[in-house]
């Protein structure tokens, strides 16, 4: 959905491919949350960075504005924990052979 390549996806089960942008993270931290680097290098985790994400896709902009709405920060918080931890069980419901956190729940940063 990327068609105007706005964004540079990070492989995290490929370590070398993160280390050196990313030393101030921890693995598991990265792991446990979506982390979204902005243009001027501001940092969006979790909910927020699925948010930002969207407003530089195409068809996810009318999302992004949807997201924006009255409410949807707390909403947004609590599905996008829910989802997170169990996203391995989802992608394999979906057909994606990705490897599983054990019991189909992934551990979330605290």
């Amino acid at each position: 959905m990327d068609w105007l390549n706005r964004i540079d996806f990070v492989d995290l089960h490929d370590e070398a491919a993160w280390r050196s942008d990313a030393l101030k993270f921890n693995h598991e931290g990265l792991m446990g949350e979506i982390h979204v680097f902005d243009e001027e290098d501001r940092l969006y985790k979790g909910f927020a960075g699925t948010r930002r994400l969207l407003k530089e896709l195409p068809l996810g902009f009318p999302l992004w504005l949807l997201l924006h709405a009255p409410g949807m920060e707390r909403l947004g918080q609590r599905v996008y924990r829910a989802m997170a931890l169990r996203r391995y069980r989802i992608n394999a419901l979906l057909g994606n052979d990705l490897p599983d956190c054990g019991g189909g729940k992934c551990k979330m940063p605290q």
